[in-house]
């Protein structure tokens, strides 16, 4: 092998695992480290996909009713999930609300920070999944339904009989 093939085998290599970086792949040899890649851009192509479906569903919705409403982004981490959540309005039991849909779905929350005063902001960084099929959009829907049922008074109420009994 002369000097010139070597240098390019390992700026080739070098590339590689740069790729291999990037992707996450845990993959030693080179034609798995590019299937890794290959499914990772088909992950990253699914996500923007769905991103785009909410931004239009979010503008859809947003331009029939002209009241603000609450802002839910859900990102997949590895094994787990970000969930941030923001409302112009708070009511009594909303943070409690969504924390039991997180367990409800089986999801682990592993950090957290909210304020409840006059607006309603949620962060919260959850473990691995012990339920399969639950994505991005299911954590979404459930943490919406959360906050319908709470800013409907029915949360308030719930919680209120909870305590008593």
């Amino acid at each position: 092998m002369t000097s010139r093939e070597r240098k390019k085998a390992a700026g080739l290599h070098e590339k590689l695992q740069i790729l291999r970086s990037i992707t996450h792949s845990r993959a030693m040899n080179d034609t798995s480290i590019i299937l890794d890649a290959s499914e990772y851009i088909k992950e990253l192509k699914n996500k923007v996909v769905r991103l785009k479906q909410e931004i239009a569903f979010e503008e859809e919705t947003g331009a029939l009713k002209q009241d603000s409403s609450p802002t839910v982004t859900v990102e997949t981490l590895g094994h787990g999930f970000l969930v941030n959540v923001f409302s112009d309005k708070s009511c009594p039991g909303l943070l409690v609300s969504i924390l039991e849909a997180f367990d409800e779905l089986g999801l682990s929350v592993l950090e957290a920070t909210a304020s409840c005063a006059d607006t309603f902001r949620l962060e919260a960084v959850g473990g691995e999944n012990q339920v399969e099929n639950v994505d991005e959009h299911v954590i979404k829907q459930a943490v919406l339904q959360a906050i319908r049922t709470c800013s409907e008074g029915d949360c308030q109420q719930e919680h209120v009989s909870t305590q008593q009994a």
